[in-house]
This record gives structure tokens, sequence and C-alpha cells, in this order.
């Protein structure tokens, strides 16, 4: 793939950012940099190998608390200053 200033002007308007002449050059030279270094990537025999997330074995870790804190929803709700149907009520934010 050639990056070229058409593409770089689409890309442009895509992240709602305007470049300055030199920025465009070199934003074109390194976004092709970039293309030729993963086409040498591309060239590597990778036959027999696993693909991987990590370079380094990662599980899961889990918590080792069985059960979470938690507290009576009516003794949190009578600090509130209105609540309906379990829930805190605030008011309407969003027309």
């Amino acid at each position: 793939m050639q990056i070229t200033s058409e593409l770089i002007s689409y890309l442009e308007s895509l992240g709602r950012i305007r470049l300055t002449e030199e920025e465009r050059k070199n934003s074109e030279k390194d976004l092709q940099d970039i293309l030729s270094y993963i086409d040498t990537l591309n060239e590597l025999d990778t036959e027999g190998v696993e693909p991987l997330s990590h370079s380094f074995p990662v599980t899961n870790v889990f918590s080792t608390v069985e059960e979470p804190f938690s507290m009576d929803r009516d003794l949190i709700l009578e600090n509130a200053p209105e609540s309906e149907n379990g829930c805190f009520r605030v008011p309407k934010t969003v027309e």
C-alpha cells in the first residue's frame, strides 16, 4: 500500500484535524515507514509458531474474596434526599 497525499487528507478529515504542509509530509513519510516495516515482518517465516497475546504467560487473577462487601439498600436510601422504587431519585439532566 502506498501512502499518498489524498490518504493523508482523508485521515485528516477522519481525525478532524488540520496539518501544516510540513506535518503532512512528515506524516506521509512516517506512515510509509510503518507500512514498510510491517511488510518486512510479513516476510518472516512463522510456520509452527503459536500465536500469543503476550510475550510471557499471563493468566486471569481472581480475587480471593468470596463475597463482596455490601450494605442494605434501605439503609443507604435513608440518606438520600429523594428515592423511588429502591433507587436514588435525581433531577433530570437530559431533555
